[in-house]
């Protein structure tokens, strides 16, 4: 092999492993660039689908949902026992108590009165956890992880904020805020759950 045609096969090599890298690291939310992976508990878990949550044109943050595979329907999203992921990428300035308020409101709405007797306790620690952390802002990344034989694990920046909540049925609250009944946006729930 010549020294040109040598070149050529890097270039090429290069340039194939460069697109590869790219097609797999990111997809794009309203603008916004995601993972197409993330990590719970040491599993790998896949990018189902997202959706930009907005107040009127304003964009709020874009939320990404992960699972060990891909679901197109709230129930089997719930179903799972796998690691899962909701992950929030602010757009905006949002005071703490402002966006803890929010989850409980749209927890509340999304689930019946059984479900929510079941989880008062993990909620009201919820909304306290959030209600403490000072404004998140614009290019904060807020994840809310499902960990089996753990709980709810919720993370600012990759801190964790607050306890371990331990309850699936907490974490299926949790979920409902944006892919129950009411969710906080249609669009985003059928984002979410992998629809164009």
């Amino acid at each position: 092999m010549t020294i040109e045609q040598s070149f050529r096969t890097l270039v090429c090599a290069g340039t194939l492993a460069v697109a590869c890298a790219m097609s797999a690291q990111a997809a794009d939310i309203g603008g916004v660039k995601v993972e197409d992976t993330a990590t719970v508990a040491g599993k790998t878990l896949v990018l189902n689908g997202g959706g930009m949550r907005q107040i009127f044109v304003v964009k709020v943050y874009a939320a990404a949902l992960y699972l060990s595979e891909k679901k197109t329907s709230a129930a089997d999203v719930q179903a799972l026992t796998t690691p899962k992921r909701v992950a929030l990428h602010i757009q905006r300035e949002v005071n703490s108590e402002e966006f803890g308020q929010l989850f409980i409101t749209s927890m509340n709405k999304n689930s019946s009165k059984e479900e929510k007797a079941k989880v008062i306790n993990q909620t009201v620690k919820f909304g306290e956890m959030f209600a403490s952390l000072p404004p998140v802002k614009k290019g904060d990344i807020v994840t809310l992880d499902w960990v089996p034989g753990s709980g709810t694990v919720s993370t600012l920046n990759g801190k964790q904020i607050g306890e371990t909540l331990p309850d699936i049925a907490f974490y299926n609250a949790v979920l409902r805020i944006w892919i129950g009944e009411n969710p906080v946006q249609s669009d985003v729930k059928r984002g979410l759950l992998g629809e164009k």
